[in-house]
């Protein structure tokens, strides 16, 4: 029983797992404090994400920049970088995709993926530019990134400030046109055939009346090529083999200060790519000049912390966090219990995941006290 036990404190998953519980265990302390009973909470947050498809749905849509940003985040983890700039390539990624999206015409395939690639670009020079002044000036990332998150938001406003930029009588940039969206069916199913279909296909249909686009299909894509180029190539192994170790690395004839740049690169990509599929796939399909920060470079860094740093673990972790945040509305609407408990939650969970080393100290303590009584 002792040895099962130990096995099963060291395993990652037992760290994720039981700080979910506990997340969810603070959560109903606070609601009971507040005078709301966790019952009914937790069953309307849920009735909020799966009672219809199009919930559902939603849930995809608002999880799919989170899992690029969060593949950004981890995967600089995994090669012993912490990119807090997730938030700012991510802008780069938005920014790119509204100005090619409307002043770049192209046909309908050629032109989104021309955004895709425009948009990594910018966004991975963004976080290469970190890793450079990492390399030729010993600037941590961490500070480079923050400030380069606050230089990428107001670059971003100056830029729709300028003329032709902004959109007349809006804060906000022109509509990307109509060949650089990645809506599924958008025009369809405004139509009148579109909306007879919908209205006579009640599963599907309700599908279709949310933004639903192909963005998801490229996070998922996203998620498997990183985990394939880390674990099963060599430039992922020299990578990996720079965190775990640089004067080793170095030792062993590994280039550091280019594969810490390059990998700098790749988080910045996989962040703007993340804000070129925002861009392309929701409505209203243009970027507003920004009075803070949207949040999904900093939720990017909340999920890969829950995923492990995991580029699969991404995935799932943040369809829960994006669902938990989409249900927080249905809980404070059909209850009345503020969605900030929600937050609340997830902010436990992270720190637990944070605190989750110590289960392999118990598993240890343990094998330790069977030692001694055998």
């Amino acid at each position: 029983m002792t040895k099962t036990l130990e096995k099963v404190l060291r395993k990652p998953l037992t760290g994720i797992l039981i700080s979910v519980v506990i997340g969810f265990l603070i959560g109903t302390v606070i609601l009971l404090v507040a005078g709301f009973n966790p019952g009914s909470a937790y069953a309307a947050m849920f009735r909020g994400i799966f009672s219809k498809p199009k919930y559902i749905s939603q849930v995809i849509i608002n999880a799919t920049p989170l899992i690029l940003t969060a593949l950004s985040v981890s995967f600089a983890a995994k090669t012993g970088l912490f990119n807090i700039g997730a938030e700012g390539q991510y802008i780069m990624g938005t920014l790119a995709a509204a100005l090619i999206g409307y002043y770049v015409q192209l046909p309908p395939v050629i032109h989104p993926i021309f955004i895709l690639l425009c948009a990594m670009l910018f966004g991975g020079l963004w976080g290469a530019l970190a890793g450079w002044l990492k390399t030729k000036f010993g600037i941590h990332e961490v500070i480079s990134t923050i400030m380069l998150n606050w230089i990428a938001l107001y670059l971003n406003n100056y830029i729709l400030s300028l003329p032709g930029v902004k959109k007349q009588g809006a804060q906000a940039s022109n509509e990307i046109l109509t060949s650089a969206r990645t809506s599924i069916l958008w025009d369809w199913k405004r139509s009148d055939a579109g909306k007879a279909w919908v209205a006579e296909h009640p599963v599907l249909g309700d599908i279709l009346k949310t933004d639903l686009h192909w963005g998801i299909l490229i996070a998922l894509v996203a998620a498997v090529v990183i985990w394939f180029f880390l674990k099963h190539t060599t430039k992922g192994y020299a990578m990996r083999a720079v965190g775990q170790n640089p004067n080793a690395s170095r030792f062993a004839g590994i280039n550091v200060n280019r594969n810490t740049v390059q990998a700098m690169f790749i988080a910045g990509a996989l962040a703007a790519l993340g804000g070129a599929v925002q861009i392309m796939g929701t409505n209203s399909f243009r970027i507003s000049v920004l009075p803070s920060h949207e949040g999904y470079g900093w939720d990017g860094l909340s999920v890969s912390l829950l995923a492990g740093s995991n580029p699969l673990g991404c995935i799932l972790s943040a369809l829960m966090f994006a669902a938990l945040k989409y249900g927080s509305s249905t809980m404070q609407g059909d209850v009345g219990a503020p969605s900030e408990i929600i937050n609340i939650m997830i902010g436990v969970i992270v720190l637990c995941i944070a605190l989750s080393s110590i289960y392999p100290m118990i598993a240890d303590s343990l094998k330790r006290r069977e030692e001694m009584h055998a």
